[in-house]
């Protein structure tokens, strides 16, 4: 287990230096600084964890080392790191040593969202989610909810400390705050677009590029098929049932794509991952609050979160019988359409069911 031995002199609570000067004070004793994120991790959390990284070496001369929780799936998130050579120790593979700092990126303890055991002691947490965390036993707290990406706060760390921006960590940050305030109404702030603005002719085009157009697995294609035949239609909310998903990224890259369906505020994906239930919302209105919206669905269920307009759960499954997925997948119906004040009704297709039987047929 890794003592706390970078404690810092003063957190966010303190007046006087800026966050990014505290940061780094705190960290003066530690003999390296492990940066770790929520499970399965994303553009954002891998570029804020990169960042900051950089702004340890940088400044301290610290040694660094960068973690996953899990493997990285969707195919974007992959080739982001494959492009961009960025390295990440498996977080179950780490030697802990006794002068480790250890530095929560774009998560919160005690959220369910991480595999780190509950009694390793963290130094900073750092995000710009509003969780229901556990973060009064972290020396240095930075949670700023009104910016669009944690990147965003990365990068202005960066900059207030006067570190050059290497290109591919450019890259790597512009493509984080990117996937993070994309859709409509964009979840972004004047810091994030400033930030964007600063990133841009840092950062490299041709690898942006490689990273928004991976390839697609055909796991995706069939997850897909899935949800178009079963996907519902209640008044301004969809959901799509996908009863046989290979990897969890799946469920939001679907909520991603029938979001834009017309007339249509919520879009909701459930699917069954091994022995779970993997869930991911998706809403077009301002001030949607989505991430408390599926905490209250999902209840004592599971765990859940998210952004205004952007949340993910997930549900572990005791059994996972054709019986016992069904009964869950119809309380689930059933809370979400009182959370959305929508009459409980028999949902509509989105592609009536002789429309799916007659291209089979073909």
């Amino acid at each position: 287990m890794a003592p706390r031995s970078a404690e810092a002199e003063c957190s966010t609570r303190c007046t006087g230096a800026r966050r990014s000067d505290r940061f780094l004070s705190g960290l003066q004793s530690a003999d390296r600084v492990i940066f770790i994120s929520h499970i399965h991790p994303d553009p954002d959390s891998i570029g804020s964890m990169w960042g900051l990284a950089h702004l340890v070496t940088h400044r301290l001369g610290k040694e660094v080392l960068l973690t996953r929780d899990g493997p990285i799936l969707r195919a974007e998130n992959r080739a982001m790191v494959d492009v961009l050579k960025i390295h990440l120790t498996p977080l179950d593979t780490v030697a802990w040593r006794s002068g480790d700092a250890i530095v929560m990126v774009d998560s919160q303890p005690n959220t369910g969202r991480h595999s780190l055991a509950a009694d390793m002691p963290i130094y900073a947490v750092i995000d710009h989610h509003a969780t229901s965390g556990e973060t009064s036993q972290a020396s240095f707290v930075d949670i700023r909810t009104s910016l669009g990406a944690t990147c965003t706060l990365v990068t202005r760390y960066l900059t207030e400390q006067q570190v050059p921006i290497p290109e591919r960590l450019a890259t790597a940050l512009l493509y984080g705050i990117e996937t993070e305030i994309t859709g409509y109404p964009r979840e972004a702030g004047p810091a994030d677009d400033e930030a964007l603005l600063l990133l841009y002719p840092l950062a490299d085009k041709d690898d942006l590029a490689r990273i928004r157009n991976a390839p697609l697995p055909p796991s995706y294609y069939g997850c897909l098929l899935q949800a178009l035949q079963c996907t519902f239609r209640y008044d301004r909310l969809i959901i799509s049932w996908v009863n046989d998903m290979p990897h969890p990224e799946h469920a939001a890259e679907i909520a991603d794509f029938m979001i834009r369906l017309e007339e249509v505020d919520w879009a909701v994906c459930v699917g069954l991952c091994r022995d779970k239930l993997v869930l991911s919302v998706r809403a077009k209105r301002e001030d949607a609050q989505a991430g408390q919206l599926l905490q209250a669905v999902v209840g004592k269920l599971g765990r859940a979160g998210g952004h205004d307009r952007r949340a993910g759960g997930c549900i572990p499954l005791p059994n996972a019988t054709v019986a016992a997925v069904e009964e869950i997948q119809a309380e689930l119906r059933r809370r979400f359409l009182k959370a959305l004040k929508i009459e409980e009704t028999r949902g509509q297709r989105l592609i009536p069911r002789r429309q799916i039987l007659n291209h089979i047929q073909d």
